[in-house]
């Protein structure tokens, strides 16, 4: 957790994804995990569906319209669609790429704060979102 939060709103949006990728799919695996003892092969394989940047896209589309989200993760959010990356997954349209980002910049956002409910609740509503359009 940063101490100064002043400082947190200044940092970048690619920085916070990049902590986010990796907060943003162990909270994934830790909701699926809580669902039930699964076979490690149908874990990995409904994580990776999840956590695609195709997937991210679609979840970010429905939090940045919706009015689940207060103005600053809105703002995180944006912020991290608009960032420049110098990358681009293999299997995702830059379009997807950046709304990917834009949501990992949010759970990155969220971890430093130490809001674990706000993450768990975003997390599992990701997962909801995922099961509702495949």
């Amino acid at each position: 957790m940063v101490e100064d939060m002043t400082d947190l709103r200044t940092y970048s949006p690619i920085t916070l994804a990049f902590l986010g990728d990796g907060v943003y799919g162990l909270y994934v695996r830790y909701t699926l995990v809580k669902r039930g003892n699964t076979q490690a092969k149908k874990l990995h394989r409904e994580t990776s569906r999840i956590v695609s940047a195709g997937a991210q896209a679609r979840i970010y589309d429905e939090l940045i319209g919706g009015s689940m989200l207060s103005e600053d993760e809105k703002e995180i959010m944006r912020r991290g669609c608009n960032a420049h990356v110098t990358h681009q997954a293999k299997n995702a349209s830059g379009i997807d790429y950046h709304k990917a980002t834009g949501l990992e910049a949010l759970f990155g956002y969220l971890y430093l704060k130490g809001m674990t409910e706000r993450i768990e609740e975003l997390a599992e509503l990701g997962i909801n979102a995922s099961e509702r359009k495949d």
